[in-house]
């Protein structure tokens, strides 16, 4: 059997998940919310985050601006209102139940990049009132619908990671605009008194693209394999190689939620 290219399994990854339903607009991408399979996927999409690479301040850049490009997510300078898929966060905060006395101080004040973990128990699942957030079965994805969401934050509250962002103001003012004042993207924008967060461009799997962080870093020099994206799944997967064969780590996993996003280096 002729082997498939990396676009063309992710394509047919993304497409499967037509089975669900792609009709409402501003379901990140148009997933309704069906199956929510709060115990396992049929595949299950993870994501690797190199902490070496991406020590590089363009590395990091690349891909926050790429995600947000891509989403039309405002820029609100107000720490308190910001909206952010991807995070830039301190090793000591996003791993502080993995210090210890001995780590060198170096250590602990390294840039790390956080978003949504995609977990295989996502407790945000459980707790929001509307089924306007849920667990695709076709592949994991923890996704969200904006015209379900009625901003009571249930879902923020929560998730032990900080991935989710309310919109406290109408965003659009915020975005990104070209010289005609069109928005960047046709990635559906949301309104205020909505959460929001990190869908894995659910809409670019659908299309047989990668993830815009993932695309994005690669392109910075020194920056190849900063990100890398695939199934969990599948062992052949470039994850599923990279987790077997190298030391990683993940967020509060005490906790048993299972999150799909792990780190190395």
């Amino acid at each position: 059997m002729e082997k498939k290219t990396r676009r063309e399994f992710l394509k047919e990854a993304g497409t499967a998940a037509l089975g669900l339903g792609w009709a409402l607009p501003l379901a990140a991408a148009g997933c309704a919310p069906r199956g929510h399979n709060i115990a396992g996927s049929q595949r299950q999409w993870a994501m690797v985050v190199d902490l070496e690479k991406i020590q590089d301040p363009a590395v990091r850049e690349a891909a926050q601006k790429a995600c947000a490009r891509t989403h039309n997510i405002p820029h609100i300078p107000d720490p308190q209102e910001e909206i952010q898929w991807i995070r830039v966060e301190s090793f000591e905060h996003v791993f502080e139940d993995q210090i210890h006395g001995a780590m060198p101080p170096h250590e602990l004040e390294r840039s790390v990049l956080v978003l949504c973990n995609h977990c295989t128990n996502p407790p945000c699942v459980r707790v929001c009132p509307t089924q306007a957030t849920w667990k695709r079965e076709s592949d994991g994805i923890v996704m969200m619908d904006m015209h379900r969401c009625i901003g009571c934050r249930y879902c923020m509250a929560a998730c032990p990671y900080g991935s989710r962002s309310f919109n406290w103001r109408d965003p659009r003012p915020f975005i990104e605009t070209d010289a005609e004042g069109k928005f960047l993207s046709d990635f559906p924008t949301r309104t205020r008194g909505v959460v929001e967060k990190c869908n894995f461009c659910a809409e670019r799997l659908r299309d047989g693209l990668e993830p815009a962080c993932v695309e994005a870093v690669r392109e910075v020099p020194g920056g190849e394999g900063a990100l890398v994206f695939g199934d969990l799944t599948d062992p052949h997967s470039e994850v599923s190689h990279i987790l077997r064969e190298t030391p990683s780590r993940a967020r509060r996993v005490t906790l048993g939620t299972g999150p799909n996003v792990f780190y190395i280096g």
